[in-house]
């Protein structure tokens, strides 16, 4: 493992830039067996700053591979954010009747004497599988006058009319536009000026469609919008989405106006989209977050370089009491890291609590299966100590799921990250089941399979190790318990530690 890797808060199998800062996802697609992964990036430092494209590729979604900035900003302005496609028929006429890469990406420019701001879409391509990009000598290829915050486009390819479709945030709404070729855009409709939450400005949208669980040919289309960081707000900046139907003009929300449906319920979790292009063969539709809030994003307590990204999460669809509602798993390529698993069963949690032996990893992937019996609340604490612990956990009375880092840590660096927050959470005959991933500075929790999810940033001692059930009442159990300590993704010996030494090798010849 380079020196780089090991720096304190590090993490160990989240993606993170090699230095500086970070912020969302840009650009995910898959082409010719690699995930590409662009994001957000101020090279010159560790808040952020004038924003070009990063740039990684993955084989697994697991490790990762660092690649030269691809965008830098130009004279239309800084690079911000935008998505990626695989034009496989050269609708473009950009490949020369072959295929290869387009991005689409916001040009954001300030006017230095006025102060106002200008924001439109530009594209780039590539012939050579990511590795070098060539900006469009046309752009940028889409403008509207009026509109200060418009952003992040996501495109796709809609067969069923034979287009390209962007969504793109207008500040309180989403705006929808087509394309025969990725290069002239007419303005289809618009969506969401009186739906959803409107905390503070739209960014970073994503649509897609979603095949629903146990519903035989049954499917809706999620639509996901970030909602950026305002003072009045308690949470910062957080995600939610809207499920209904596109026709390849119009996107109809099947829910109330009203009816705010948040992807995760934690703090860290903003400007998630999903990896276009994906095979069919696989099906699967992958998320990805940036993991942190623009509360505090640049204060954070870490030194060369700042924030990380979630864990890889492959979305679904299932219908349940209130509606059909989003899930999320972690993807199975995370199972490659395990290295030693403790399990136990059936075991009786009087109103105590229990501290797990052999435990004491500091990566860890739990899983634990409650039955609660006539227990007022179950959970756990971990990376504790005798100064320090975040403790999930589940109300049974109130039927809510909360996590607390009051005492996780580093937590004086802004006063909004010392918190306890909570979400609704019901479960069936008595049983709950916790899917945790424990980094060195982040816990991840998904409650039964997928249902509810809430991620947070911790930054405790690396000697707060501590793993610890609890119930509060009697009668609580846990019918299973499975704990794998995982592997480093930077160990000596891993694919990305040896592509890491060959691009270093590579530099300095």
């Amino acid at each position: 493992m380079t020196q780089a890797y090991k720096d304190p808060f590090r993490p160990q199998f989240h993606f993170t830039p090699e230095a500086n800062w970070m912020n969302d996802p840009n650009g995910m697609v898959y082409y010719e067996g690699e995930y590409h992964l662009f994001y957000q990036y101020y090279p010159g430092g560790t808040t952020w700053g004038p924003m070009h494209w990063g740039h990684a590729v993955s084989r697994d979604l697991v490790r990762w591979e660092h690649l030269p900035v691809a965008l830098a900003p130009d004279d239309n302005g800084y690079i911000f954010s935008g998505s990626a496609v695989v034009d496989r028929q050269d609708s473009s006429g950009l490949f020369g009747g072959g295929s290869g890469l387009v991005a689409i990406f916001t040009h954001h420019r300030r006017n230095e004497e006025t102060g106002e701001v200008s924001e439109c879409q530009s594209i780039a391509y590539s012939t050579d599988r990511g590795r070098s990009w060539t900006k469009y000598a046309g752009n940028p290829v889409l403008a509207e006058k009026g509109l200060q915050d418009f952003r992040d486009p996501k495109v796709f390819r809609h067969e069923p009319t034979n287009s390209w479709i962007m969504v793109i945030a207008a500040g309180d709404h989403i705006r929808l536009y087509r394309s025969p070729d990725l290069l002239g855009w007419t303005f289809a409709s618009a969506f969401g000026s009186g739906d959803g939450s409107h905390d503070a400005v739209w960014e970073c949208p994503d649509l897609f469609e979603l095949p629903v669980e146990g519903e035989n040919g049954g499917k809706r289309w999620v639509l996901i919008v970030s909602i950026g960081d305002r003072p009045e707000g308690a949470e910062g900046s957080r995600t939610q989405y809207f499920i209904g139907e596109f026709d390849g003009f119009r996107f109809l929300n099947e829910n109330a106006p009203e009816t705010i449906l948040w992807v995760d319920h934690g703090r860290d979790n903003y400007a998630g989209v999903t990896w276009s292009d994906i095979p069919d063969i696989d099906g699967r539709r992958i998320y990805l977050g940036w993991m942190s809030n623009w509360r505090y994003a640049n204060q954070t307590p870490t030194v060369a370089w700042r924030s990380a990204m979630t864990v890889p999460r492959e979305l679904g669809l299932r219908n349940g009491r209130q509606g059909v509602r989003l899930i999320q798993c972690p993807v199975r390529e995370l199972q490659a890291l395990r290295k030693k698993t403790h399990c136990q069963t059936d075991l009786e949690l009087t109103e105590a609590q229990k501290i797990l032996d052999g435990c004491e990893e500091e990566l860890l992937e739990l899983a634990v299966d409650f039955r609660l019996g006539s227990s007022g609340s179950v959970g756990l604490r971990v990376r504790a100590s005798d100064r320090e612990e975040t403790v999930i956990r589940y109300d049974a009375a109130a039927e809510r799921l909360s996590m607390d880092r009051t005492r996780s840590g580093e937590v004086d660096f802004h006063p909004a990250f010392a918190c306890r927050h909570e979400a609704p959470l019901s479960v069936e005959e008595g049983r709950l089941r916790l899917h945790l991933f424990l980094d060195t500075s982040s816990v991840e929790v998904f409650a039964n399979d997928g249902e509810l999810v809430l991620t947070d940033l911790i930054f405790p001692h690396p000697d707060s190790r501590s793993l610890i059930l609890f119930a509060e009442g009697e009668g609580a159990v846990v019918e299973r318990l499975e704990v794998n300590a995982l592997g480093s993704i930077y160990d000596p010996g891993s694919e990305a530690a040896k592509a890491d030494t060959a691009r270093r090798q590579e530099a300095i010849r």
